[in-house]
């Protein structure tokens, strides 16, 4: 992963004690809250419902041991003692005292880590596969391209107030496991036939109020033009983009009303302009950031008696082969895998880990794992590079720490937002939803049966769960003060992707299990064999969903 080096290290102490200096005026009284706001943002400072909430940069999903165990002293000095993983792969604080943010930030930056961009008016937190560089299906390594984004993007001046928030995901595997269609901007990184490496260049994709999926405006756009040509959408979206209506303002807005094939004419321009400039990359900036990414040093072993070894342990231990199924993967290294850390037990919010867990995860990517693990969009941790013959130790220990749920792709592996409990913004609770769901869904031979299945559950319109690309979505409304809960179907975020659709009314939070029950009743009486919730749901569509469930004698 990316290593600091001084220049980076400079910039980041002048700007924590630049926030420092900003904080210590607001809390005196000189600096106005209007004044204030826009300078919070920038340092990733939201106020939430009930204490200030800060969000912290994970670029791409990578984080190494010591910053596992920085950010678990920081949970545990300044905040209640856990944090939240995000589905953008970030680390949000929900409980930090205002006065005491400046120091925060300058404890993560001791590891390198900050809060800059991680929201505001700008260019955010660059996401990818959190399997990237690792993935058996992988054709290139996006990493080093996210990481060239991240150093353009951070502070870049021209870019810092927006008409609206932004964001960028990057995608290099066979399975679209970064939700690139539903971004600003998503980067698909592949190799055309002349073995050239390059980018398919998606724009106008995003949920929230007004779901989209983004258009193809370039199909092969060269590596080295990857900054000329992102400079050059954004300045497009900085002059045409509504700064008039925030709930307008986003570039997905801008590129359907003026249409895709209209919009990327305005960004050929515009590129054409600038594209010999200072931004065009050079072959030695490109393998300096390769550089960073080098393999670690896997090991080769008898891979025919590690498998077989495996069979004997699975067939010993029910618990530890269901394990292996659902929360274990294939890594491109064949006597390696990928192992997903379970962060949705019953009764945890999904996501949220304490500190104590981030130390022992920090202890076991320094034994099993190169000392580095990934957050996921899944909310989630990955820990990428496990040697096969020590999967059935490395389960012993999850399972003792509380991460060896075997639910990874069921549908109680929830994506689910903080919701009202913590936002400001939120219309209705989340995670009280997500646990009687949890609860009422416990038996794993049942998840198992019904196969892959994504569940995600939003507490408002801003859709920070991706409740229109879960296979079933739930999203908290309001009516007339009270939280009601509108179930859709149908979305997915892969390499198809498609925006559910609502089922119908709204529902009381105590409905929803027993809606679920129907839904899943319906899928299981209308599957054929070897199909998923969705491939049934595309067959059959909406109507016997919506008959069953608001059926009066059900």
């Amino acid at each position: 992963m990316y290593i600091y080096d001084q220049h980076d290290h400079s910039i980041l102490r002048q700007r924590v004690e630049q926030f420092r200096q900003q904080t210590e005026r607001y809390l005196s009284g000189d600096l106005a809250e209007e004044a204030f706001l826009p300078l919070r943002l920038q340092n990733g400072l939201y106020v939430q419902r009930l204490a200030p909430m800060l969000r912290v940069n994970v670029p791409y999903g990578m984080i190494n041991s010591g910053q596992l165990r920085r950010v678990a002293r920081v949970a545990r000095d300044y905040d209640k003692g856990y944090v939240h993983i995000s589905t953008r792969q970030n680390i949000q604080f929900n409980w930090p005292d205002l006065a005491d943010v400046p120091a925060i930030l300058a404890e993560l930056a001791e590891v390198e880590m900050h809060a800059t961009q991680s929201s505001g008016n700008c260019i955010r937190n660059t996401t990818a596969d959190q399997f990237a560089g690792i993935a058996e299906d992988e054709l290139l390594d996006p990493r080093p391209y996210c990481e060239i984004i991240r150093q353009w993007s951070t502070l870049h001046p021209e870019f810092a107030f927006l008409p609206r928030k932004f964001k960028i995901a990057v995608n290099a595997a066979k399975e679209d496991r970064a939700a690139s269609q539903v971004h600003d901007i998503g980067l698909d990184l592949y190799e055309n036939e002349a073995g050239e490496t390059g980018f398919r260049v998606r724009v106008g994709g995003g949920l929230g109020r007004t779901p989209l999926v983004g258009s193809v405006i370039r199909e092969f756009l060269p590596e080295q033009e990857l900054l000329s040509y992102l400079d050059a959408v954004l300045r497009v979206y900085n002059q045409k983009g509504r700064r008039d209506n925030k709930y307008k303002a986003r570039i997905k807005i801008l590129v359907k009303a003026m249409g895709p094939e209209a919009f990327a004419e305005l960004v050929e321009e515009e590129w054409q302009r600038i594209r010999d400039g200072y931004t065009r990359l050079t072959r030695e900036e490109i393998e300096r950031a390769k550089s960073f990414f080098t393999e670690p040093a896997y090991k080769s072993f008898d891979s025919a008696a590690v498998d077989a070894k495996l069979d004997e342990l699975r067939a010993e231990h029910k618990a530890f082969d269901k394990w292996l199924t659902r929360n274990v993967r294939q890594h491109k290294k064949a006597d390696y895998a990928s192992v997903t850390l379970s962060l949705k037990p019953t009764g945890v919010a999904p996501g949220d880990v304490t500190d104590k867990q981030l130390e022992i995860i920090a202890d076991l990517a320094d034994e099993y794992s190169f000392g580095e693990a990934r957050t996921t969009h899944e909310q989630n941790i990955v820990l990428g590079d496990v040697e096969k013959d020590r999967l059935f130790e490395l389960w012993e220990k999850v399972k003792a720490a509380g991460f060896a749920t075997p639910n990874i792709g069921t549908m109680t592996d929830i994506i689910c937002c903080p919701g009202g409990d913590y936002c400001s913004l939120a219309n209705a609770k989340s995670i009280p939803i997500a646990d009687a769901i949890q609860r009422r869904f416990s038996d794993m031979d049942y998840l198992y049966d019904l196969g892959d299945l994504d569940l995600n559950i939003s507490g408002c319109m801003n859709a920070c769960a991706h409740h229109h690309v879960g296979h079933i979505g739930i999203l908290g409304v309001d009516k007339k003060g009270q939280e009601f809960y509108q179930v859709q179907l149908g979305g997915n975020a892969g390499n198809d992707t498609k925006l559910g659709k609502v089922l119908g009314p709204a529902f009381e939070a105590d409905e929803i299990p027993l809606v679920l029950e129907k839904i899943l009743n319906i899928f299981v009486e209308n599957r054929i064999e070897g199909e998923e919730f969705l491939q049934t749901y595309q067959r059959i569509g909406m109507a016997p969903f919506k008959e069953r469930v608001y059926a009066k004698d059900h």
